[in-house]
């Protein structure tokens, strides 16, 4: 009887192996458009974390694994990729930025500090915005507006947000807009505020503030809608047909920082059809996922989320904005900032962009639609409206499973990542912020002891977290090298670490570029590693980041990008990015200013902040 049931259960796994392994023989006789190898390829699949070579037909990965398990799918008309000892990964997913505005950085003077500027003081800020006008003359009298965009006061010698009279003082003819590396203030010159109309007798707008001097007068900062309301005016004369192209700058920016599927949040409904329109006429070369403004434009998302892509493009759900920049010091937190820079009165907190009945009816929206949301919440004051608004909801109308995701996060109690952890929340951190303004929040914002925590990564590891990983371009390059050595190492423009229990190690931080967000945006199946069955995305890097000293992850370069087995972009043989890594689109200035101007045209964020009845 043993004997038997033995035979019986050995025919029946023949039978069984011969339906299974039958299909695989066959696929291992379909022939490959393209085989990849050549160098080591990081796969971010915990079952297969490397592999010697990769298959793909029909731009789906068919074959994953040693040259000799890939090389049967070599056919008459494969094409051999040869990665020529460079690194392959799976295409980048964008966790969070804004495509459609990503080419604001190269599209105005730059204003950045180094590593990626020159501007180190307001003599500096003045001198660079004299040169840009000097160079694109014509094009600045045809446009009749200057703008500069990327200073950033805690990287000024005199740690303040420059003055109307300073930017006078380039021009007092000509309007002219700086805007600060975080997007939600700028500085406007006496030309630009006598256009808005901004004088001692205005009083601020809901969710913004007007700087003043002592005597009331507008000292020409302006802060969140003060600062938004001002763009709109002054750039009214240029025309809606540069949108096309800034859309189409933004993706190819992208794209040479390695990622694949792009998003665009707080999108408009005309930058969504923008992005429509230039996707059907190819010129969008990756994925992208946008989130319009659950405050502005909720009708158009309930019309268009879709988890399918058209041409590339897909609403993914909607965006909501709490508060604003950590930096700036208008992000909401629980307590008064540290030591502010700034004329701010005793305890000051920041401030809320919206009201908590207005964040509470955006996310019930959401939950009871299934739709997703993802929230701009830097401050642990917003995070308390979010946390608060999602429990509600929740109570409400259960979990619809739209993932909500956190946005930014900067400062957080470590009983709000248990909140969100709780509540499912995904939590899209932006590391970056340790390089760039590490050392401003240690001594300006939330102090030593708080700025140890901002980002903080470490907490979300301990209860066994994913996260994204980000830019938040235009605020910042999305230079993906660059997000990936700040998760890893934390280190400061000054080169302290900052907050060294939240260091991760190299894969997981690829893990926050790649596999991770893919999930956020509900498309783990199809990107994110390079597994059988998915979508041919990836990047080249100059070496395998798993091997090099984890203190030079920024030395290492996006070599190319491939989409659905296309080459999308390659670095010269000068081994440089075509200048897009400072300032890619500067040579069309004009266009720049149409870009920037139907940006905030489209976007809405000049009308005031209220849910549409």
């Amino acid at each position: 009887m043993p004997i038997r049931q033995h035979s019986i259960c050995h025919s029946l796994f023949a039978v069984i192996v011969s339906l299974t392994v039958a299909p695989l023989a066959l696929s291992a006789r379909e022939p490959a458009d393209t085989i990849y190898s050549g160098g080591p390829i990081l796969t971010i699949d915990d079952d297969q974390p490397r592999a010697e070579a990769v298959a793909v037909r029909d731009g789906r990965i068919i074959a994953v694994g040693s040259v000799e398990d890939v090389m049967p799918h070599k056919g008459e008309s494969t094409q051999r990729f040869d990665l020529a000892g460079r690194a392959m990964l799976p295409g980048f997913v964008d966790s969070h930025g804004h495509v459609v505005f990503g080419g604001l950085q190269a599209m105005s003077a730059n204003l950045l500090a180094p590593p990626d500027g020159d501007v180190t003081d307001i003599a500096s800020l003045q001198r660079v915005l004299r040169n840009w006008i000097e160079t694109n003359r014509d094009a600045v009298e045809s446009a009749g507006v200057v703008i500069g965009f990327g200073y950033d006061n805690a990287q000024l010698a005199e740690q303040r947000h420059p003055k109307r009279d300073e930017l006078d003082a380039v021009s007092a003819e000509l309007p002219i807009m700086i805007v600060h590396q975080s997007g939600h203030l700028g500085v406007a010159n006496s030309k630009t505020l006598d256009i808005v109309g901004y004088d001692v007798n205005t009083k601020n707008p809901a969710g913004g503030v007007i700087q003043r001097d002592a005597d009331g007068r507008p000292n020409g900062v302006l802060e969140e809608y003060a600062f938004f309301g001002t763009l709109l005016p002054v750039l009214q004369q240029l025309g809606p047909e540069a949108f096309d192209a800034f859309a189409v700058a933004g993706a190819k920016l992208w794209a040479s920082y390695g990622y694949t599927t792009g998003q665009d949040g707080r999108s408009s409904e005309a930058s969504v059809k923008t992005l429509d329109a230039m996707a059907a006429d190819g010129k969008i070369p990756i994925d992208v996922v946008a989130y319009p403004d659950v405050l502005i434009a909720r009708d158009f998302i309930g019309e268009r989320v879709s988890r399918d892509y058209v041409n590339g493009i897909r609403v993914g759900g909607c965006k909501l904005t709490i508060d604003g920049s950590p930096q700036g010091f208008t992000a909401l937190r629980d307590r008064p900032y540290y030591r502010p820079v700034g004329n701010y009165p005793q305890g000051y907190k920041g401030y809320a962009a919206v009201t908590e009945e207005q964040v509470s009816e955006a996310v019930d929206w959401c939950y009871e639609n299934g739709v997703q949301i993802i929230t701009h919440a830097n401050g642990e004051g917003a995070s308390d409206m979010l946390v608060a608004a999602l429990e509600a909801a929740q109570s409400r109308y259960g979990d619809p499973g739209n993932r909500p995701a956190l946005i930014h996060g900067q400062f957080l109690r470590e009983e709000q990542v248990d909140a969100y952890k709780r509540l499912g929340v995904f939590m899209s951190l932006f590391p970056m912020h340790t390089f760039y303004w590490g050392d401003w929040h240690r001594e300006h914002t939330v102090g030593p002891i708080d700025g140890e925590n901002i980002s903080p990564t470490g907490w979300l590891m301990d209860r066994g977290m994913m996260f994204g990983s980000h830019h938040d371009a235009p605020v910042a390059f999305p230079n993906s090298m660059r997000i990936l050595d700040a998760t890893v190492t934390r280190r400061t423009r000054s080169g302290d670490i900052l907050g060294p229990h939240h260091r991760v190690d190299v894969l997981t931080a690829l893990k926050a570029l790649t596999i991770w967000p893919a999930w956020q945006h509900f498309e783990e199946e199809s990107k994110g590693s390079i597994e059988i069955g998915k979508r041919a995305d990836f990047v080249m890097l100059s070496e395998d980041p798993t091997a090099v000293d984890p203190e030079t992850l920024d030395e290492l370069r996006v070599m190319a990008t491939i989409k659905d087995d296309v080459l999308i972009y390659e670095r010269d043989r000068l081994n440089t990015v075509s200048g897009l890594e400072s300032s890619p689109f500067m040579n069309d200035p004009v266009t720049a200013h149409r870009f920037l101007h139907v940006m905030y045209q489209a976007s809405g964020v000049q009308a005031s902040v209220r849910l549409p009845r």
